[in-house]
């Protein structure tokens, strides 16, 4: 392990924004239920530990959007991302804050905020970084009823985020890529 505060070098830059985008992607994928961009994240042959599913990411990936559309909204956060490269392995634990808003005419809408923390090994193959199994850590949990307010100033004519293909991100990314 290197020293804390040694100055990176030009590839470990590129390989930190590399790994973040991978991050980054995969909370995207989970938010927008999007499991292409999930998968996206992961190596064929990557494993996952996520508690209730361990095993193949993939198929972890392929599953994950049906349980995640069961909340009206989710949004998970990842901030705190350390590295530890060795060659083409990384050991990456970065810390998640994950929202889930639960919306249902039978119950009060609640809201789950979860805290924890990805351990991830991360590889690069042919100058990509993706992760080959990843460990999710809890680190607590918060359950409590909802207050939002959805409607009204000043929220009005604001644009709702959705599900693939439905968020807005994914008008703006086919408004530019037919461009």
């Amino acid at each position: 392990m290197k020293e804390t505060g040694t100055v990176p070098t030009n590839e470990q830059i590129a390989d930190h924004l590399a790994i973040q985008d991978v991050l980054f992607k995969h909370s995207r994928g989970v938010d927008r239920a999007d499991a292409d961009l999930l998968k996206s994240a992961y190596w064929p042959d990557a494993e996952v530990a996520y508690g209730s599913f361990n095993g193949p990411a993939h198929e972890f990936c392929e599953a994950l959007p049906a349980a995640i559309r069961r909340y009206a909204a989710t949004q998970h956060r990842v901030t705190n991302i350390s590295i530890d490269f060795h060659g083409n392995d990384a050991v990456v634990e970065s810390y998640v804050t994950a929202y889930h808003y639960f919306a249902d005419s039978q119950h009060p809408d609640t809201e789950m905020t979860y805290i924890g923390r990805y351990v991830d090994h991360m590889q690069k193959r042919g100058g990509v970084w993706k992760m080959k199994f990843r460990r999710v850590v809890m680190d607590w949990n918060q359950n409590t009823q909802a207050t939002a307010e959805l409607n009204g100033p000043p929220f009005n004519g604001l644009a709702r985020g959705d599900r693939a293909p439905d968020d807005p991100l994914y008008a703006m990314q086919q408004k530019v890529l037919n461009k």
